[in-house]
Formats: structure tokens, C-alpha cells, sequence
């Protein structure tokens, strides 16, 4: 139960963080028009791509910090992933806001569209070191055991955004860009509150330097994750152009339906960054690829008993909500061991094993695309759906599989996790001081 009271706060924080603050300006730029709404959903899509570049930096530090936290100090690594955010957002931010007119034009041919795209740009790209900080806070907290301050910080960013959407956007008379302001600014009064909380949070170690070992670390422990989460984007847009071929209706459905079970597949992502936490710093995640199945069975339960109201709060085109109800029926199939799968990418990437994770999830889809092409041809959309399905098995079997290291799949069964319960303070989630700690960070009992 430890691990789904650490993931608790983190589908809110994620539900709220990543899924929101786009809907919400979505929201309220519907009364500019439909070109200002295909403007904020092509820019909010490239922000949410940018996160991948980040989440190399966040998720190595957020590890880092869970390993040596009460052991080592954790201040080295702090400084280095400082260091680390300056430079990535730098490397992105300024070539995004010098080259946004191009960059818009990628996304749509429409010239209006175009515009605002890269208006919206000028400001989201160049707020973006905001964003950034905001998440390299949240996985330090998140390495210390605290999932509870990122979700609170995400509230506040959303209700600062509720706030300031429309008095910048229809008040100031601002537009798009108005938007865009408005999120900037509410995650720059976040960041200003997050930043003592962490400083005052964090001990006091002894004065050090960052350095080129700490960086080197951070970077080869995240960037798996990272390379995971940008390899699911793209393969996610070559599936639009799949769906795509089988006309507006079917897209729109595709669209709707993917919307709808995103709010049910944070929870995968939620138990994987509650899985990561644990092993990080007890060694122990408890049963991770059983809470994923479990999790991944209820979801699927949900959106079939869902599925038909919930696509129609979203169309009043009865063709469109009967593709979306259908695709949410079909993911069944798929969304079990997904659930699986991305559990277990937690307690794989930090135990050092992400590379595995991403090397059965570029298998997967190596899978997965041809075989949607194949079996669309011959089934239709139905034969999409399946080859989604097959490739999330292949890739579950593939990490999860008979070639798993056994020190880490003992962090994914259930007995071991019983049998370590109780087993002494170094599994407690707060950690005794470091005079009580043996030597060399070995562990008592062990």
C-alpha cells in the first residue's frame, strides 16, 4: 500500500500538471474562433514534447537524490542537475523562439492558424525554462520521498491559470498570446513558491561542488526514460496519420477516445514514478507489475462502462462518438499490459535498467506500426487497434520476461516484497540519521 500512497498524489499532480493546463486554455480560447483553438492545441502538443527533453535531467535526479538521500550527501547532485536544467533550456528555448514561425509551419498550412501558432510561441518557448525548473523541483521533492508538495504546487499552478486565462486572453484583450502569458505566469508564481519550500526541505550537506561524475550519472540514468517518452510521441503521431487514412470521422473518434483514456492511463504513470521513488530509496518497490495489471483491468472496466456518455460530452456528431465508444472498447486489449508495462519502466529505471525499458519499447513499435498498416488494410480500424495491443504484450513480455535480471525481479514479486517487510529501518520511507547507518551504504540484514 506504501507504493499506491506515493502514487496517489502524483496522478493528481499529473492529471492536473500535464492534462489540465492545456484544456484549460483550450477552454477558454474556444470563444476566438477555431483557428485560435488549432493554434493552442498544435502549441501546447509541441510543449508537451519539449517535457521529453527534460525528463532526461528530471527522473536521473529524481533517482540520484532517492539513493543517496540519508546516505550520502544529496547536495552534488542538486547543483549538477542546476546546471544541467540551465543548459537544456538554453539549447531549447532560444532556437525555439528564433526559428517559431518555421516550427509553426510544420504543424499546419494555414496561414491565420500559422500565426497564431507562432505568436503563442514567442511566449510558451521562451517561459519554457519555467517549466523546466518547475519539473526539475518536483523530482527533486520526488526523490526525497515527497509526492505530496509537487501535487499541491500543480493545484496552485491550475488555479492560477483559471484566474489569469481570461483576464489576459478577453480582459487585456491579448488573444492567444494572452493564453500563453497566462500559464507562463501562473507557473513562474508556482516556481516562486516551490523553490523555498525546497530550500528550506533540503539538508544542509557539507559545501559542495557539482561535478562531471554527478552530471554523466544523472544524465545516463534519465535519458532512457527520456528516449521512452519521446519514442511513444512519435510513434503516437505516425498512428494519427494511420487513423488519419480513414477519414475525418475516424480521426476525430481517434482523438476523443485517446483524450478520454489519457485520464486513465496517468494512473500507469503514476504508479511508475511511485515505483521509481521506492526502489530509489529503499531497493524495494513491492509488487509493481501487479499493481500495473490491476490497475490497467480497472481502467479498462471503467472506460467500457464509460465509454459511450463520456464521447458524447465531447461530440454531438452521433458517427463520431460511435468511433471514439469503439476505439475505448477495443483498448481493452491494449490497456492491461500497458498498465503492466509502464509500472514496471519505475522499478526498471532505477535500478539501472532502463535501457532494457526502452529497447523492448522501440521492439514494440517495431512491431506495433508495420502491423497497423497491415491489419488496417485488411480489417480497418479494428485491425489498428489490435496491432496497438500486440505491440504493448510484445514490448510487457520483453522487459518483464524470462531474461529479467533476477536482483530486479525480486523488486517485482510479490513474495520477496512480503518477505522484506519489517526487515529494519533501511525500508522505512523516512530515513534514520546516518550515524545509525552502517558503513559503505551496505544495509543490516541484507
Amino acid at each position: 500500500m506504501r507504493l499506491i500512497r506515493l502514487a496517489l498524489p502524483v496522478y493528481v499532480e499529473l492529471l492536473t500538471a500535464v492534462v489540465a493546463v492545456g484544456l484549460i486554455d483550450l477552454l477558454w480560447v474556444s470563444g476566438l474562433g477555431s483557428q485560435a483553438v488549432a493554434a493552442v492545441t498544435v502549441a501546447t502538443t509541441t510543449e508537451y514534447l519539449a517535457l521529453g527533453v527534460i525528463l532526461a535531467v528530471q527522473t536521473g535526479t529524481t533517482v540520484l537524490v532517492g539513493r543517496r538521500d540519508g546516505r550520502e550527501p544529496i547536495t552534488p547532485v542538486i547543483r549538477t542537475a542546476w546546471l544541467l536544467w540551465a543548459a537544456v533550456s538554453l539549447a531549447v528555448a532560444v532556437p525555439g523562439v528564433l526559428l517559431r514561425e518555421p516550427l509553426a509551419r510544420l504543424f499546419t498550412g494555414d496561414a491565420v492558424t500559422a500565426g497564431l501558432t507562432a505568436d503563442f510561441y514567442l511566449i510558451s518557448l521562451a517561459g519554457l525554462p519555467v517549466f523546466f525548473a518547475q519539473s526539475l523541483t518536483d523530482g527533486i521533492f520526488k526523490g526525497r520521498g515527497d509526492t505530496t508538495t509537487p501535487m499541491r504546487t500543480a493545484l496552485l499552478c491550475n488555479a492560477l491559470v483559471i484566474v489569469l486565462d481570461p483576464l489576459f486572453i478577453y480582459g487585456l484583450d491579448l488573444g492567444v498570446p494572452g493564453a500563453a502569458a497566462a500559464t507562463v505566469l501562473a507557473r513562474t508564481v508556482t516556481l516562486a513558491v516551490a523553490l523555498p519550500l525546497l530550500s528550506r526541505r533540503t539538508p544542509r550537506d557539507r559545501p559542495a561542488r557539482a561535478n562531471r561524475a554527478d552530471a554523466v550519472a544523472i544524465v545516463r540514468t534519465g535519458l532512457p526514460m527520456a528516449g521512452d517518452f519521446l519514442a511513444r510521441s512519435l510513434a503516437g503521431m505516425v498512428l494519427v496519420e494511420v487513423v488519419g487514412g480513414f477519414g475525418v470521422v475516424a480521426l476525430a473518434g481517434y482523438g476523443i477516445g485517446t483524450k478520454i483514456m489519457l485520464a486513465g492511463v496517468m494512473a500507469f504513470y503514476a504508479l511508475r514514478q511511485a515505483a521509481m521513488i521506492r526502489t530509489a530509496r529503499s531497493g524495494d518497490a513491492g509488487p509493481a507489475l501487479g499493481y500495473g495489471l490491476a490497475a490497467g483491468l480497472a481502467v479498462a472496466a471503467a472506460l467500457n462502462a464509460l465509454a459511450v456518455p463520456a464521447a458524447n460530452l465531447f461530440t454531438g456528431d452521433p458517427a463520431v462518438a460511435a468511433e471514439a465508444a469503439g476505439f475505448l472498447h477495443w483498448m481493452t486489449l491494449y490497456l492491461v499490459p500497458f498498465g503492466g508495462l509502464i509500472s514496471v519502466g519505475g522499478v526498471l529505471q532505477a535500478s539501472g535498467k532502463g535501457s532494457r525499458l526502452l529497447t523492448a519499447t522501440l521492439a514494440g513499435f517495431a512491431l506495433q506500426l508495420p502491423v497497423a498498416y497491415a491489419l488496417g488494410a485488411a480489417l480497418g480500424l479494428t485491425g489498428v487497434w489490435l496491432a496497438m495491443a500486440a505491440g504493448a504484450a510484445l514490448t510487457l513480455a520483453l522487459v518483464a520476461g524470462p531474461g529479467l535480471p533476477g536482483p530486479v525481479r525480486a523488486r517485482l514479486s510479490p513474495g520477496a516484497w512480503r518477505g522484506r517487510r519489517g526487515s529494519g529501518p533501511s525500508n522505512a520511507p523516512g530515513r534514520a540519521p546516518r550515524s545509525t547507518r552502517t558503513a559503505a551504504g551496505r544495509r543490516s540484514g541484507r
